[in-house]
């Protein structure tokens, strides 16, 4: 690694300080970060540890009915707590227990891995990120957060504090499949669903995908195609189709380009069944 200072915030208002002062970096459960330091294709001046602040460690029911998740609430804390079975399929997928007891929900979105599952899941959930800094407070809706490979629109002297989403539809359903590597675990292919079908047609699709472009992005094709249809095998089949429509899939040596984008169809459907009860 190259040289860098660390500074161990005291408070939430101490980090946000020492974020406005410079060229640093915030570090928590440290999976995704140290490593990039490793290889220097990240070299903070200042590492600002937020890991002993208490403050982002809630999780529990908004007003709304919705649900809150604070940026320090771990992978295995996010399973101890959760009664949504999508949440527990994409979880468990994630690393190892070693991972799962140390990364953290704000650390993974706040990443933006594009291999990574926890956005995808986020996207399928309708979440959005409340980002602080000493210039205030805004909630950004995670449609859109996701700028390019490991970019965000969180700014340099900004902290992700905790994860927010309104209640989900009444008879909702929903599914994570995926394509792992079998070395790494990350998704080649990773597949969040989220429907509701009611009076024979489908009311509420959210349909994300991971590891197929630069980023973690919902397919809205697949909900367009999916709103208003039967739900039938058919109709979700040619939903599916569209999986990759607007992106640039990804190519390397584990899925080339071609290969990706089929799994992407397959997995989209498998999820879409899945939440849907088949």
């Amino acid at each position: 690694m190259a040289a860098f200072g660390y500074r161990r915030a005291s408070s939430l208002d101490d980090a946000l300080a020492a974020l406005a002062a410079g060229d640093a970096k915030v570090i928590a459960g440290g999976m995704s970060l140290l490593p990039l330091m490793k290889l220097r294709l990240a070299s903070p001046d200042m590492l600002v540890d937020i890991g002993g602040l208490s403050e982002l460690r809630a999780m529990g029911p908004t007003a709304d009915g919705g649900l809150e998740i604070g940026a320090l609430v771990t992978y295995a804390e996010v399973l101890a707590n959760t009664q949504l079975p999508i949440a527990v399929q994409c979880i468990y997928g994630i690393g190892d227990i070693q991972v799962r007891n140390r990364g953290t929900v704000g650390g993974a979105i706040s990443h933006a891995d594009p291999a990574s599952d926890l956005p995808a899941l986020g996207l399928a959930l309708d979440y959005s990120a409340v980002l602080r800094s000493t210039r205030g407070e805004r909630t950004v809706p995670l449609d859109g957060f996701f700028e390019g490979p490991f970019q965000t629109g969180i700014a340099a002297d900004e902290i992700l504090v905790k994860m927010v989403r309104g209640p989900l539809p009444e008879g909702a359903g929903g599914s994570y499949q995926k394509m792992e590597h079998p070395a790494s675990g990350y998704s080649i292919v990773g597949v969040a669903a989220v429907i509701v079908a009611s009076g024979g047609s489908v009311t509420h699709a959210r349909v994300a995908l991971t590891g197929v472009g630069e980023v973690a992005y919902r397919a809205k094709a697949v909900e367009a195609a999916l709103l208003g249809s039967d739900g039938s095998q058919a109709a979700v089949a040619a939903a599916a189709e569209h999986a990759a429509d607007g992106q640039t899939v990804n190519s390397d040596i584990h899925a080339d380009r071609d290969y990706r984008a089929r799994m992407a169809v397959v997995y989209t459907r498998r999820a879409i069944e899945a939440a849907l009860g088949r």
